[in-house]
């Protein structure tokens, strides 16, 4: 058996942050789950209804791999990444890095995962792998799935070799830290201005506060968008409080990095953010629980009230967007020892 030694397989929430932390608290940078979400500039949304699509799909983070990307540029961090169409060269990709004593980041289709507890596809699944032996392939995932864990490396090479949307190419990444990398505080106002920005000015009318209006909209008629509103429904509000999104759609992630960048700037137009944000997850716990009511009664009030709030969050949020966007140009505020 081969590993990487003194991974610290902490409980976290969301996949592509638990994978992040792995690899950056082995180069000595320890974040918490919020602060990588958060300087990743990983908020957003999108309401996602594809001609092949069973049921409509509320999202709300970037695509899978642009926080990873994002947070490697801000904090100046190397992010060598390796695809490939050939499983044995992909698996040579992984082995070399573990055996150089690095974990290595994957972005595979968790269906095939044998720990893992929901059997959906889902390509843009990403997870820290630290070891391996001539049987299985060891693992850190969110909490949820088990913290550190391991799988057979005959599901693992079928998991990375899946294909359909949001999957990757065998794709592994490693990051290294520079000697002297910028101080995460430093990179705060600019991963909150980016995502505010991307928020605020979507190029489609499904993505960011346009999407929240949209899914409004649409909400209402979702009895009738399925054969199966019993199972549908209530899957769609799983996906959005408990599907590795720490609970609200990402927004009590988004909130208490809010909260953590409170305590080091001094800033009046965070504290606004921040506090609309703690509104805005509430409200997206409620309309998850609306959501499952509706399906479970076939009540369609219950979407009418769903497709409100989410009108009302659409508002909410561009509202604190607008405030977190004018965080660089406010004179700086005091930075917190």
């Amino acid at each position: 058996m081969t590993t990487v030694t003194g991974i610290d397989a902490r409980g976290t929430q969301h996949c592509e942050t638990t994978a992040l932390g792995v690899l950056l608290r082995h180069q000595g940078l320890d974040l918490s789950e919020p602060m990588l979400f958060g300087l990743g500039s990983g908020l957003s949304f999108v309401y996602w209804d594809g001609r092949n699509m069973d049921f409509p799909f509320l999202g709300g983070r970037v695509k899978p791999f642009d926080l990873t990307r994002n947070l490697a540029t801000g904090l100046g961090l190397e992010l060598l990444v390796q695809e490939t169409t050939s499983p044995r060269r992909a698996w040579e990709n992984v082995v070399a890095a573990i055996d150089a004593g690095d974990p290595v980041g994957l972005q595979l289709d968790s269906y095939h995962l044998e720990y893992f507890g929901s059997k959906v596809h889902f390509g843009g699944h990403i997870v820290a792998m630290y070891g391996y032996d001539d049987r299985d392939a060891y693992l850190v995932d969110t909490d949820r799935q088990g913290g550190a864990v391991s799988t057979s490396l005959t599901s693992l090479a079928q998991a990375r070799a899946a294909r359909g949307p949001m999957t990757a190419r065998h794709r592994s990444f490693t990051l290294n830290a520079p000697r002297n990398p910028p101080s995460p505080r430093d990179q705060i106002i600019p991963a909150i201005t980016a995502c505010a920005d991307a928020f605020l000015n979507p190029p489609i009318a499904n993505l960011g506060h346009r999407g929240i209006e949209k899914a409004g909209k649409l909400v209402r008629a979702w009895l009738q968008r399925t054969g199966d509103p019993q199972r549908d429904l209530p899957q769609a509000a799983l996906l959005m409080e408990q599907a590795g999104t720490g609970g609200a759609l990402f927004r009590n992630l988004y909130r208490d990095f809010l909260g953590e960048c409170a305590h080091l700037l001094d800033s009046g137009h965070l504290r606004t953010g921040h506090g609309l944000y703690t509104e805005a997850a509430t409200l997206w716990t409620e309309t998850a629980a609306l959501i499952t009511e509706a399906g479970e009664s076939g009540d369609a009030q219950c979407l009418e009230q769903a497709g409100a709030i989410l009108c009302d969050l659409s508002r909410i949020e561009r509202e604190a967007m607008r405030a977190l966007s004018r965080l660089g140009s406010e004179p700086p505020g005091a930075i917190q020892p």
